[in-house]
């Protein structure tokens, strides 16, 4: 959303902000919102001065009180116009009670997103053997979430697809997919990267708090990127070679 680079001590941006919130309800009839990357604006610092191993942190006079004014105002604002609407907080910090009903001390979010679970399945997959993996320290990672506020999990998002990176499925299987996604290839390497592909989904799924976020196409594994309709592939999603028939995807 960009809120960071808002004055939101200004007597004139909070309502501004506001009123965006309600046009969305209003005119597009959106049942929800996700606030991204809130972290930039939680902290003064934009949350990059260290990291967060204390709650002394989050408590700490870099944390900017008017963005969490506004952000409890604008679940307010939402859930007031639209009960049944969910809100959704993106924060890498982990900022207590951001899920926490307002009546409590809370933010207000109905939810919050698990962002270290695909950072570490990432990881995981990238730099320990198969042989080597730690379940001990994965069922942590899948459950590491306070019981007093909802919680989203999901495998990853466009902050690893698009953003510079590859999704789960090409980060397994490489080049490989390129020549052995037929039926009836035989290759080690896109044998493991489908049969993790489909454990790590599903024990993201299984082991979620609340909920499962499932991103555009790693349903079927997604090679690289999300090709969205353009006149180059003829405004469709589905991926199309030279002669115009559709790619064969295997699953």
């Amino acid at each position: 959303m960009g809120l960071a680079m808002f004055r939101l001590r200004e007597t004139g941006c909070p309502p501004f902000l506001l009123s965006n919130c309600r046009y969305w309800l209003d005119e597009y009839h959106l049942d929800g919102f996700r606030f991204d990357g809130i972290t930039s604006m939680l902290y003064l610092d934009h949350g990059l001065s260290g990291a967060f191993t204390s709650y002394e942190r989050y408590f700490g006079p870099t944390v900017d009180e008017d963005a969490l004014a506004y952000l409890t105002l604008a679940n307010k604002v939402v859930h007031t116009l639209r009960p049944d609407a969910m809100t959704i907080a993106e924060d890498v910090s982990g900022m207590p009670g951001l899920g926490a009903p307002i009546t409590e001390g809370g933010c207000g979010f109905d939810y919050r997103l698990a962002m270290g679970i695909p950072d570490f399945w990432f990881k995981l997959v990238k730099d320990t053997r198969d042989e080597d993996w730690n379940i001990g320290h994965l069922w942590h990672e899948l459950t590491n979430r306070r019981m007093d506020e909802r919680t989203i999990s999901y495998a990853e998002c466009h902050d690893q697809a698009i953003v510079g990176g590859k999704t789960l499925m090409f980060e397994m299987g490489d080049a490989a997919m390129y020549e052995f996604m037929r039926v009836k290839d035989n290759n080690l390497r896109v044998e493991r990267a489908m049969a993790l592909h489909k454990m790590i989904r599903l024990a993201t799924l299984f082991s979620a708090g609340h909920g499962y976020l499932n991103f555009m196409g790693n349903e079927f594994g997604h090679p690289e990127w999300i090709d969205f309709p353009r006149a180059g592939n003829n405004w469709s999603y589905i991926e199309h070679d030279d002669s115009g028939s559709s790619a064969t995807i295997r699953t």
